[in-house]
């Protein structure tokens, strides 16, 4: 259940490290509240430093603070129904940041993913997790 001011962690290698939910994309169903498979616009609210000797490389770092992207809901500690009847909970909330076509903004993910992803259009992201829950 992620709606507008809650913060996720970001676990991929775009640069960000946390951000903070200000709109949930394409949700009526539920009055405006995210969960996993869910696209979300953030703002980046704290990114890694990035020093002049990395900004000029090939790995730079693709966000600062302050940016405005869009991300989708990897993990969520609000307990998700599976249709078996099991639920599973996760210790954070967590994003992956996407450009504007939809595609991921880092090339690695650096945590566990919820195998919900699959069913709901995502399976890049779970083919390139290290685990899936």
């Amino acid at each position: 259940m992620i709606g507008l001011k809650s913060t996720l962690n970001v676990i991929d290698n775009s640069g960000a490290l946390i951000v903070e939910c200000v709109n949930v994309l394409k949700n009526k169903v539920n009055n405006g509240w995210g969960s996993v498979g869910d696209e979300i616009v953030v703002v980046v609210q704290k990114a890694r430093p990035v020093s002049a000797a990395t900004q000029a490389s090939v790995n730079a770092v693709k966000v600062r603070r302050g940016d405005v992207r869009r991300a989708v809901i990897v993990r969520t500690r609000k307990a998700v129904r599976r249709p078996d009847g099991s639920y599973v909970r996760f210790d954070d909330n967590a994003a992956i940041l996407l450009n504007n076509k939809r595609e991921m903004l880092g090339t690695r993910i650096g945590g566990m993913v919820s195998g919900d992803l699959r069913l709901k259009g995502w399976g890049k992201i779970v083919s390139l997790a290290p685990r899936v829950v």
